[in-house]
Parts: C-alpha cells; sequence; structure tokens
C-alpha cells in the first residue's frame, strides 16, 4: 500500500491547490490537519500494533485497535470527536506562538477540524484502495466487477441511447445554466450546477445498477466500462473530501479584501 509520501504529497498538493483557489481562505492550517489525517491519520492502528509489540503489550492489543480504525468511516466515528479538540487547541498554540500562519488570523475551529479530518481519511482511502493488496483489495475487486469482462462487450441500443441521452443533457444543462445574461448569481450557478451534475450521476449509476443486478441474465450497462464502480469511488474518495475542505474554509469576512497569495 501506499507509504507516507505518497499519502503526504497527495494531501498536501491538493490542500495548496485549495489555498491559492481559495485566496486564502483554505488556510495553511486547513493543509496540515488535513495533510496529518490523510497521511498518519487511520494508520494510527497500524502505529500502536507496532507499538504495543515492541513495548511489550502484545500484538492483540495493537491489532484490535488497528482493525478498528483502519476504516474511511470508523476512524471518524471513534476518533474524529477527540481528535477535533486535539487540532483545534494544537491551532490556537501554533498562531499564539507564531509557529504557522493562518492568513485569516483565526484558529482552526473544532468543526473545521472534525471536516478537516473527515476528508483526511476518506483521502487516505484514496490511494490504500487503488494501490494496496496487488491490486486485489475489496473495493477495487468490486469496481472492477461493475464492468464486463467476458468477452467482447455487445453493443445494446437501449444503452447507447439512455447513456447518450444523460450526456448530452449534462453539458447542455451546464451551457443553459452559464449562459450569458445581464444579471447572474455566480452562487447560483454553482448551487444549480452541483444539482444537475448529482441529478445525472445519480441516473446514470441507477441505469447501471439495474442492468448489472436486476436484469437477468446480467447485461454489459456502457460497453466494457465499469462506470457504476468508477462514480460511487469517486464521489467517496475524491468528490466528497474535497467538499468537506471547501466547505471546512474560513468565512470570507475573516480576510482582508487585499489579501492575495503569490502564484
Amino acid at each position: 500500500m501506499p507509504g507516507p509520501g505518497p499519502h503526504m504529497m497527495y494531501a498536501l498538493g491538493s490542500g495548496l491547490g485549495l489555498m491559492v483557489a481559495s485566496n486564502g481562505r483554505f488556510s495553511p492550517h486547513h493543509c496540515v490537519c488535513f495533510a496529518l489525517n490523510a497521511f498518519f491519520g487511520p494508520d494510527i492502528g497500524s502505529f500502536s500494533e507496532w507499538l504495543t509489540s515492541t513495548v511489550g503489550f502484545g500484538d492483540y492489543v495493537g491489532s484490535a485497535v488497528a482493525d478498528l480504525v483502519h476504516h474511511p468511516f470508523y476512524y471518524v466515528v471513534f476518533l474524529g470527536f477527540p481528535l477535533s479538540l486535539l487540532y483545534s487547541w494544537a491551532s490556537r498554540i501554533l498562531l499564539q506562538k507564531g509557529l504557522l500562519d493562518s492568513i485569516s488570523g483565526v484558529p482552526l475551529s473544532r468543526m473545521q477540524c472534525f471536516l478537516l479530518i473527515s476528508a483526511g481519511s476518506l483521502s487516505h482511502f484514496f490511494l490504500d484502495h487503488l494501490f494496496e493488496e496487488n491490486g486485489k483489495s475489496s473495493v477495487y475487486t468490486w469496481i472492477l466487477s461493475t464492468g464486463w469482462w467476458t468477452g467482447r462487450a455487445p453493443i445494446n441500443p437501449d444503452a447507447v441511447v439512455v447513456v447518450g441521452l444523460l450526456c448530452i443533457g449534462l453539458i447542455v444543462g451546464f451551457i443553459y445554466i452559464h449562459r450569458i445574461r445581464p444579471s447572474k448569481s455566480v452562487q447560483a450557478q454553482y448551487n444549480q450546477s452541483i444539482k444537475l451534475i448529482l441529478v445525472i450521476a445519480a441516473m446514470y449509476c441507477l441505469w447501471c445498477a439495474s442492468q448489472i443486478y436486476l436484469i437477468q441474465p446480467r447485461r454489459p450497462a456502457v460497453g466494457e466500462e465499469a462506470d457504476l464502480g468508477v462514480l460511487v469511488f469517486l464521489f467517496i474518495y475524491f468528490f466528497l473530501p474535497h467538499s468537506l475542505c471547501i466547505v471546512s474554509m474560513n468565512p470570507k469576512d475573516y480576510h482582508d479584501a487585499e489579501v492575495r497569495l503569490p502564484l
């Protein structure tokens, strides 16, 4: 599975992109909290397993902790609240001591830390599910199982029509939402675009699931492609954690209008 380097670089790289795009509302404090939980977060169980075996407490203690928290959601359920207290306190200390700039001048709140801890955990498993167990992890195996690998996939006319209409509806709807007009709210357009993508994605997944799990014998939903598994995986482990990072950003009124990040 990926080691500390890839986890840390992936999270810090994503965090830096959010810092620049948000003009500092996603601060260095956000980056550190996000990166630490993407790197060390769920693997704290593996560390406890090594530690207990080293000091003689017995492997079973560390193994029990590792099995409990090395999970994208159990880590947040069991450790999210206490760690949010710890990271919020550490953010305040780092700011008071002048060790880490926050740009906005305020430390992270407990809710912001909780959101970043959740995002870090999901980002950790974005890499783990793809690059561990010799490519045979249960999640990756399920993703591939939603494709068609028994010979050349037949081209079903109804699949072409359904998928074509959904994709056309997505791009035409996006163009309509962002059409040129005298007065428009960027936030309203953003919200409408998100709703459009979610609706089309849900309909796309329903189509794929119906062809894979309801139709007997099973039919290829979109040729040989594993679209259902790919969409579900990307939503949970890519778009959701980055959305949590965006929600955790500092409000605009924390920032001076002249604050700018160098590119």
